[in-house]
């Protein structure tokens, strides 16, 4: 049986670290890693197999992906459910690294974890830092709304002077939005709790979200509504990502997609969270 553990990795923003502190750490680190390359030192994969532990790590306010019950505290979603067949497939224990779209990136190329499992966006700002496995999903982009707004009836009436539009920062939306918008006036925040008070409170006209987030607020939130376009607006890729550079573990997270792919795994556990229609075949 997989064990399961969580951890969470620090803010430095919130623990106030110095800016010189940080340079000093990522230097650090990046020696630290270049002298045992030089040494021939065990390759990730080795390491997780010598260790009995792969660390993943997840964004736990992602609906259907990688969702934290505020509740009861339990995980679940497609990628929590695959995170534990990875696991099982290596015969190690997972634990769970909390991480966010902003803190991506370094939480991989600095070690915070083995590789992030969190339907992360494939774009070519992050394919210079990161190295991704072929998408397991894929989804367009959607708004949010409330039921009470009169200006937004469909998605045209989104790019129009007047209307504001609401993105988290971090996300692929950001530059997606940034490039698309002609009209409408972008606000960047700092959190996708931030962009959906902003909507809620009427401040702002839309929020922009991909298809598995969008199915939070049908189901919890009835104030709410839905806003998608008529035909193929930008569709994005999402897969595992992990740090550039270590080749057998790329390899063997590679050959987990191709796995899951075709004994079924990955398609029973969309079925379960209902993102079938976005499922990369």
């Amino acid at each position: 049986m997989t064990s399961v553990t969580t951890r969470r990795t620090p803010d430095p923003s919130r623990a106030g670290v110095t800016a010189a502190f940080l340079i000093l750490l990522t230097l650090g680190l990046a020696a630290a890693v270049e002298a045992p390359a030089a040494g021939n030192a065990p390759n990730r994969l080795e390491l997780i197999l010598k260790n009995k532990l792969v660390q993943i790590c997840i964004w736990p306010d992602y609906y259907g992906i990688t969702y934290r019950n505020p509740k009861t505290q339990e995980l679940s979603g497609i990628d929590i459910d695959m995170a534990l067949q990875l696991g099982k497939d290596l015969g190690v224990a997972v634990q769970f690294v909390d991480s966010s779209f902003a803190r991506l990136i370094d939480d991989v190329t600095l070690g915070h974890c083995d590789v992030a499992m969190f339907a992360v966006g494939i774009t070519p700002a992050r394919s210079e830092k990161l190295r991704f496995t072929r998408p397991h999903l894929a989804s367009d982009i959607y708004a949010i709304t409330t039921r009470t707004n009169l200006r937004i009836k469909n998605w045209e009436d989104i790019d129009k002077p007047g209307v504001v539009v609401a993105v988290a920062k971090g996300t692929v939306h950001e530059p997606i939005m940034k490039e698309k918008l002609k009209e409408a006036e972008l606000i960047v925040l700092d959190s996708p709790f931030a962009r959906e008070q902003e909507v809620q409170s009427g401040r702002a006209d839309v929020f922009i979200t991909d298809y598995p987030y969008s199915q939070r607020f049908l189901a919890n939130a009835d104030w709410a509504r839905l806003v998608a376009p008529p035909q193929t607006y930008h569709i994005t890729p999402y897969a595992y990502a992990v740090t550039p550079g270590d080749d057998p573990w790329f390899a063997r997270m590679e050959r987990f997609v191709d796995d899951i792919k075709r004994d079924g795994r990955l398609l029973a556990s969309a079925k379960r969270h209902r993102l079938e229609p976005i499922l990369a075949r």
